[in-house]
């Protein structure tokens, strides 16, 4: 079993709080989603839900959640 050690920014907390997103969709969403490389990170869209992340080392740096 994969564990993500996520790092969440404040940013990303109150888009998580304002849309109704817990931490485990955001895992599942960055696991099984389909990814889209950005700039600075990847966008993985699951369901209805769009994390957009960069990884640094084993942390996933979560800078938004959206929902799509």
């Amino acid at each position: 079993m994969i564990v993500l050690k996520l790092i969440i920014t404040l940013h990303a907390r109150q888009q998580m709080f304002d849309r109704g997103i817990d931490e485990e969709q955001i895992k599942t969403a960055i696991k099984r989603g389909s990814k889209i490389k950005q700039t600075d990170g990847f966008k993985s869209v699951y369901s209805y839900i769009g994390v957009c992340y960069k990884i640094r080392g084993d942390k996933y740096i979560i800078k938004t959640a959206t929902i799509e």
